[in-house]
């Protein structure tokens, strides 16, 4: 029997700690790959666009058959595989530049090679979860997750902005790498996970993504979350694109404050992550995912304000309320959807919502690099914080804002 806590589950455990390595190693990469595009090859806007958009676009790419090969699978060689393939990937980018031979091609490749990797990491993950702690256990589940991935952006970034700062970039990506091969044989620890039987499945692939879509995009809820989700993603994106070059070309600023500037958002999403639980259960999980938007996500207009003196801490307050709200979304409206999936659709239905919203990524991405090369990179941020400030109104318009209770759950598969 699944015991009502998640921590007495080794299984969760062990996914906890692989999940905290990896995902220092993301966020120190998510630093130092655009910084070796900066400093080592002169990136302008067009081109940190561009590898910022090739880092998620393989949720565009193969996003929806992913969550049907994830449904397929044994859920553990998914996560350790992944882990192995970017711990390679981003192993060759200090090579490269040791051998004066990095090229943009190069970095290009990497970062849409490991973004793939990552579709599966990301999918089976969280379609692995409600198998280790059970669909009761899923709030404080996701609440400890969220929390780990929201310090991870605090420490991660930072470490990352300074482990360049004192080290350079290549040996930061070197550490990432080291911290995606430490997760891999963590996870090789996991004994309790499978994937659906098969004879719960369709058997023909077209059939399996249609029917996650139909799940996602057929239910009002459901929808809401994946579109408020959407706009959220495409707004910090566009802004996330051209931070490393108004912070380093721009303004003059060490890479160690952009690695302290990200890791406010990144403190702001674990104060979500920490508040989102006792709030939902104080005043209901939808009523707290209604409120949090209009209160929290307009402080993102203010990040446009940036620059060297008191704005600079004025745009990072803006930035740490703004993710202070993704942070209770993250615990309350993952939770919400594993508890309204059946078994044998956990991951289409995680693959959906990563094709949509990291999907915004890489649309973001590009459309940041195409508004810089077009304008200037102050209109940019404008126009991913007008995005921030109303990605709230799907949730806080759809029966979500009037809903106290999460789900019963539905654990068994659908046709």
């Amino acid at each position: 029997m699944i015991t009502s806590s998640p921590w007495r589950m080794p299984d969760f455990r062990i996914l906890f700690t692989a999940t905290a390595l990896s995902q220092l190693a993301t966020n120190i990469g998510y630093v130092a790959i655009p910084l070796i595009a900066v400093t080592a090859l002169h990136a302008g806007p067009g081109q940190a666009g561009a590898l910022a958009a090739l880092s998620t676009a393989a949720f565009l790419l193969i996003g929806l058959p992913a969550g049907a090969w994830v449904d397929r699978m044994r859920h553990r060689r998914v996560l350790i595989l992944a882990d192995l393939a970017r711990a390679l990937l981003l192993a060759s980018i200090p090579l490269a530049w040791w051998l004066d031979a990095l090229t943009f091609g190069q970095l290009y490749a990497v970062v849409l090679l490991t973004g793939c990797a990552t579709v599966f990491f990301d999918v089976g993950s969280q379609s692995v979860l409600p198998q280790l702690v059970g669909r009761d256990g899923l709030v404080q589940a996701n609440a400890a997750v969220m929390t780990l991935i929201a310090a991870g952006n605090v420490a991660g970034r930072g470490a990352g902005g300074g482990l360049v700062q004192l080290l350079t970039a290549p040996v930061a990506v070197a550490c990432a790498a080291a911290g995606y091969l430490a997760s891999a044989l963590r996870l090789s620890a996991i004994r309790g996970t499978a994937g659906a039987p098969a004879a719960d499945r369709p058997t023909r692939l077209g059939a399996q993504i249609a029917e996650g879509l139909r799940h996602v995009l057929g239910n009002a809820e459901l929808r809401a979350l994946a579109l408020t989700g959407t706009l959220t993603n495409l707004g910090s994106q566009i802004v996330n694109t051209v931070l490393p070059i108004l912070f380093v070309s721009e303004l003059g600023l060490p890479p160690g404050a952009l690695g302290l500037f990200w890791a406010a958002g990144g403190a702001g999403l674990l104060l979500g992550a920490r508040c989102a639980r006792p709030i939902g259960a104080r005043l209901g999980h939808g009523r707290t995912l209604g409120l949090a938007g209009p209160l929290l996500a307009p402080a993102g207009l203010l990040v446009p304000l940036i620059d060297r003196g008191p704005g600079l801490w004025l745009a990072g307050a803006g930035w740490l309320l703004a993710m202070t709200k993704t942070g209770m979304d993250n615990v309350l409206g993952v939770s919400l959807r594993q508890r309204m999936t059946p078994d044998g659709l956990l991951g289409r239905m995680n693959a959906t919502f990563r094709f949509l919203l990291t999907g915004a990524l890489a649309v973001g991405a590009a459309v940041a690099g195409l508004i810089g090369e077009l304008t200037t990179v102050r209109v940019t941020l404008w126009v991913g914080a007008v995005l921030l400030a109303i990605a709230f109104l799907p949730v806080f318009l759809s029966p979500l804002r009037a809903r106290r209770e999460l789900p019963a759950g539905i654990p068994a598969a659908s046709g």
